[in-house]
């Protein structure tokens, strides 16, 4: 049974999300003391956590940079701040998804369900691990892994699907619409400098890998892996 963390100090719409995701069958617990928001996530184990921004002492990027120094499970924002730079914000903190406030509970449960699916649903020890390949260049997706030249490093959760997307392509050109359909289900508040982040952090960690500049802008088309570098090197 998944269990999810609720970081919500509005008691209302903690207790209904709490209520909600029990019914789905997902085991819940809302923290109560926002000063213990890591202990709370370490102690419960998580595998996902809604998280608001608006906290009592530390706000909810400073939560969700602090669980990011332990974990990658998914963290989806629940917020009434609507604007783009919070949005923006909380996604270059380590978020993987940003909800506004009004939201219908379905739509929580939804992403909440995509999200699991893609971080567990489709590893299992018992088969053999998915890696995708170019030159010396390994991807893991189902453990956000990369390594390459020997050495290795860890992925988040977007930062695999982007790199995953290109090495399916092989050198073909990914549109910016459909990374952005691949890595958000429901992309109606990503803008523009959103993907540009996670193109900067990917490529920042190939880089320290020792790979060049693997991830190629093709001006008004999208991205792709240069692959003449990978099988060169």
């Amino acid at each position: 049974m998944y269990k999810i963390l609720i970081v919500e100090d509005d008691a209302k719409i903690s207790n209904l999300l709490l209520s909600y995701i029990s019914k789905y069958g997902f085991e819940a617990k809302e923290v109560t003391d926002f000063n213990l928001v890591l202990e709370a996530f370490q102690e419960f184990e998580a595998d996902l956590v809604l998280l608001d921004i608006n906290l009592p002492k530390y706000d909810g990027f400073y939560w969700c940079r602090q669980i990011r120094t332990h974990s990658i499970c998914p963290i989806l924002f629940i917020s009434a701040r609507d604007s783009e730079m919070d949005q923006v914000m909380a996604l270059e903190n380590g978020a993987d998804d940003y909800i506004t406030k009004p939201f219908h509970y379905e739509v929580v449960m939804a992403k909440i369900r995509s999200h699991l699916r893609r971080a567990y649903g489709s590893y299992s020890i018992s088969q053999e691990e998915k890696k995708l390949e170019s030159g010396e260049l390994i991807l893991y997706p189902e453990r956000y892994f990369v390594s390459y030249a020997g050495h290795t490093a860890e992925l988040s959760m977007k930062e695999s699907l982007l790199l995953e997307a290109l090495l399916l392509k092989n050198g073909r050109v990914v549109s910016r619409e459909r990374l952005l359909d691949l890595m958000w289900e429901d992309h109606h508040f990503i803008d523009d400098n959103t993907l540009n982040v996670y193109i900067t952090r990917l490529r920042k960690k190939l880089k320290e890998l020792g790979a060049g500049d693997f991830v190629e802008t093709v001006r008004g088309a999208g991205y792709r892996l240069n692959t003449s570098l990978v099988d060169s090197v």
